[in-house]
Order: C-alpha cells, then structure tokens, then sequence
C-alpha cells in the first residue's frame, strides 16, 4: 500500500476507468466505460493486462471490431464480445 492508502491494484483499476471513459470517441466512451465501471474490480491480473492491452488500441480499430463490421484479433476475440454483449444489454 502507498503513503495514500491506496493498492497498486487500485491505482490501476482506476487508470484504467479514467483510459475507458476517456477514448476519443463517443462510441468507446459509451461502451468501454461502463464496462469498466462494472467489470475491472473482479477481473484476475491475466483479464486486466489484456483490458490493459486493449486499451492501446486505437478506437478507429476497436469500434470495428466490437460491432463486428471487422473482424478483431484472435486475443481480443473473447474480451471483446462480452464487452459487445455488456453494450446491448444496456442500449438495447
């Protein structure tokens, strides 16, 4: 633990909402920041370093590929369907 208290984990866990809330996009804002919100605190540490991995990517790449319009990375695959499945059952 810091002199402030906090984890490292918990340092992380909030970059890592701060990166998805804040894309560049509307589009990845809406669909990674949620996401994160309610999925990075029960994610192991092999989960979070690929988020962390994902969060590299550009959106001009990421959106394709979450909506399906392209065809994502065979290591993404998994990570970003529930990140697509999260996004519909909350839009519709």
């Amino acid at each position: 633990m810091s002199e402030t208290g906090v984890t490292p984990r918990e340092a992380r866990l909030k970059r890592m909402q701060m990166r998805s809330w804040r894309r560049g996009t509307k589009e990845m804002d809406l669909m990674l920041g949620p996401y994160a919100d309610a999925r990075l605190a029960t994610m192991s540490d092999a989960q979070l370093d690929l988020f962390d991995l994902l969060l590299d990517e550009y959106d001009q790449d990421l959106y394709p590929w979450t909506t399906g319009q392209r065809a994502c990375p065979e290591e993404y695959l998994e990570l970003l369907s529930d990140v697509a499945n999260f996004a519909k059952t909350r839009h519709g």
